[in-house]
């Protein structure tokens, strides 16, 4: 059985979202920062560690004498979400319990199929890896699509999947996969749901409140939080920053890459090949880096020009060399900061290179149905 949804009210939502930005904190802490009654702050917590959605630690003595006090957490038994990433071939499925940490991230091959038949066989995947993980009778929020394609409808229901998923284009997924699932169900483009990923995951949600991601996978993209809310545009199209790249040239892509060291003679067919075949081709991939370096520093500058982030990170599923190559070159070129960084406390910062590699895009979308849950309106 399916636990029924959680509904929050809004000042439960505001402390479980400065528990998730802030960490651990003793219920004094909170109604000092959210300004309200200790009384009101009791009451609050009684009802979300009832729910299982917050946990009380082992209590810290405080310094001289007084009751030692005890922080409240975000609680991973509140539930999980499952998170999907689709490729040429590849499916991979994030289970994420309501902390966000990662309860499992699996890879399988998948021969080409319709939305209606990868909803079925997502179905029967979800409900084996929910035995597996013992979470059957656990609160489940929803599952997550992560698509590689800006949406076609305002709604979210119609996506301009690339070509390499026959029948995707512009068919009504939402309305398939909830069909299917019998689950609600989000779904949001690649670049998006990984610049998420890296808000929760990547520690920038204790660091900032506005970053933005850049994805090089099969194209080229970018996720923006902004003030700890998903930046998605009037229609869905925010990040769309292929459009920089006329589609007649090269783009910094992950294929672009492959393509070039084919074209130099390279055996390589894919990134599971990759480091077997790359060797002695050193000076072609060197030759990439700084074209992609030179084609990405607009779009940096853009960025830091319009959302002023205090993260700019790159993922890629690339190896983290290659990826740590690209940073550095981006990093010696003239990015543009603009007198009022170099005149506030803030300072300037290194581009970054994500740790979750080419998983970012399928946590992201585990991470959808719990950011939904607590995102402040």
């Amino acid at each position: 059985m399916r636990h029924p949804q959680v509904t929050l009210l809004e000042e439960e939502k505001r402390l479980l979202w400065q528990l998730r930005t802030r960490g651990p904190q003793s219920r004094s802490a909170l109604a000092e920062t959210l300004q309200i009654s200790n009384g009101a702050i009791s009451k609050l917590t009684r009802t979300l560690i009832g729910q299982a959605l917050i946990e009380e630690l082992p209590a810290e003595a405080l310094l001289g004498r007084g009751r030692p006090t005890v922080p409240l957490r975000i609680s991973p038994a509140g539930g999980y979400a499952v998170g999907l990433a689709i490729y040429a071939g590849l499916l991979e499925i994030a289970l994420v319990d309501y902390a966000g940490g990662v309860v499992s991230l699996t890879s399988e091959k998948i021969e080409p199929v319709d939305p209606h038949g990868f909803a079925r066989h997502v179905d029967r995947r979800i409900h084996d890896l929910a035995i597996e993980h013992r979470l059957l009778g656990s609160r489940l929020y929803g599952v997550g699509f992560s698509v590689p394609g800006p949406a076609l409808s305002r709604d979210g229901n119609r996506w301009h999947v690339v070509r390499n998923l026959p029948g995707w284009k512009d068919a009504p997924l939402r309305t398939i996969f909830e069909e299917t699932l019998r689950l609600p169900i989000w779904i949001e483009n690649d670049a998006t749901a990984a610049a998420l990923a890296e808000y929760y995951l990547g520690g920038l949600i204790r660091r900032c409140t506005t970053a933005v991601v850049i994805l090089l996978g099969h194209g080229v993209g970018a996720g923006v939080v902004y003030e700890g809310r998903l930046m998605r545009g009037e229609t869905g199209g925010a990040g769309e920053i292929g459009m920089f790249y006329p589609g007649n040239q090269p783009r910094p892509t992950t294929l672009d890459l492959i393509a070039t060291l084919q074209a130099a003679g390279c055996k390589v067919e894919s990134l599971a090949d990759f480091a077997d075949a790359i060797p002695g081709y050193e000076a072609t991939i060197d030759h990439w880096l700084e074209r992609a370096a030179d084609q990405l520093l607009q779009t940096i500058n853009s960025a830091l020009a319009w959302f002023d982030p205090g993260a700019i990170r790159l993922m890629s599923p690339l190896p983290s060399g290659i990826m740590h190559g690209l940073a550095d070159r981006l990093n010696r070129r003239a990015i543009k900061w603009g007198d009022h960084i170099a005149e506030s406390e803030k300072e300037r910062y290194d581009i970054e290179i994500s740790q979750l590699g080419g998983a970012g895009s399928a946590l992201g979308a585990a991470l959808l149905p719990i950011h939904a849950s607590i995102a402040q309106a």
